[in-house]
């Protein structure tokens, strides 16, 4: 079985997380602070309340700047005085819905601010692994059963897909015309599924939905019962993120490659088999559902991720019963007020699972 020591590779570096404010940022960077780095964060807001960054911003350890991605200058500046070891690059506008409602700022975000820190990149010495995260929406969505390949045609049709399809073309455009060459430089490209967990509160997503509405002893409307997702919690994308990231370090033949992060389950469940599952560890919990679509949403996303599974020996180690429950648990506890501990916990039961059930040791 192969091993990797992520509390020996992390441990005490300096780690740049921009977009640490949101549902996966905050977990990322929670996670590489578990794991001993020291962290700052970049981001222009907070973009939910409540927000699961608030619960841990006062860690040890762990910084923020309030700079807006978009702006060139303070972003290199940021770069060039905290001279880190590893980049994680999350920041986005990472909603369909408010892409429809401000495709400008979508835009400005998505795929300008992810040029502003490969410019940066340009003119910076010092070694440092960056990894750019875009998300499973960069596919030309033909509704594939069989999952979509890091080869195969991206594209995009609303504002958020077409912005972020647009980023990955200037992460290529970069790579190729410049950071390739670029000996202390080594950056890859993530990509991840549809997740899911505790700490989410954005608009129009399924279970932040739920939980909102069920806090406050109301029926939640389901939208699109039949629509399915292959369902995976965010700790099965960030640690395919830090694995990725500590595998670069160490083997500079990955430069330049787009990995996928997305479940290996030949199923995919129903967000109505996802709200009745939920109930299961929230008895309380009722909805109704009230078919409506205002904007263009695909029904079937699902990414094929055999390549992070042969190079990397990453996996998802959660099926979906262990998926829900860790979720609807991480909720039960925080609107029961038991919140500190919550994340670390999850954080340390996920550990456990992983180096039981994957090929690789953490």
């Amino acid at each position: 079985m192969k091993k990797i020591n992520l509390k020996k590779i992390f441990n005490k570096k300096r780690v740049l997380v921009t977009g640490h404010t949101g549902f996966k940022g905050s977990w990322l960077s929670l996670i590489l602070n578990y794991f001993g780095a020291t962290i700052l964060g970049v981001s222009d807001s907070v973009p939910t309340n409540p927000s699961h960054f608030k619960i841990y911003k006062n860690l040890k350890k762990f910084k923020s700047k309030k700079v807006d991605i978009s702006n060139k200058d303070k972003i290199k500046k940021i770069i060039f005085d905290y001279k880190p070891d590893f980049i994680f690059h999350l920041a986005a506008q990472a909603l369909v819905k408010k892409s429809y409602l401000n495709p400008v700022k979508t835009w400005r975000s998505n795929t300008f601010g992810t040029l502003n820190i490969l410019d940066a990149l340009r003119d910076y010495k010092k070694k440092v692994v960056v990894v750019l995260i875009t998300s499973d929406k960069v596919y030309e969505n033909i509704e594939k059963k069989t999952g979509y390949k890091e080869t195969d045609l991206l594209g995009g049709k609303d504002p958020y897909s077409a912005s972020k399809t647009a980023a990955e073309i200037v992460i290529r455009s970069y790579m190729d015309s410049f950071l390739l060459k670029k000996n202390n430089l080594s950056t890859v490209i993530a990509r991840a599924g549809n997740v899911v967990g505790g700490g989410d509160w954005s608009e129009n997503r399924l279970i932040p939905d739920c939980v909102k509405a069920w806090s406050k002893n109301k029926k939640v409307i389901i939208r699109n019962p039949n629509s399915t997702r292959p369902w995976q919690h965010v700790l099965e994308a960030i640690m395919g993120y830090i694995i990725l990231a500590a595998n670069l370090k160490q083997n500079k033949n990955l430069n330049g490659e787009a990995f996928n992060f997305g479940p290996n389950t030949k199923k995919n469940y129903k967000v109505i088999e996802c709200v009745r599952k939920m109930k299961k560890y929230w008895p309380s919990i009722n909805w109704k559902v009230k078919k409506t679509q205002t904007f263009f949403e695909s029904s079937l996303l699902k990414l094929n991720s055999n390549k992070a599974l042969k190079i990397l020996k990453w996996k998802c180690v959660l099926n979906f019963e262990e998926t829900i429950k860790m979720t609807t648990i991480w909720y039960r506890n925080f609107y029961q007020k038991n919140k500190k501990k919550i994340s670390i916990n999850q954080i340390e039961e996920y550990i456990k699972i992983y180096n039981k059930r994957s090929k690789i040791k953490i």
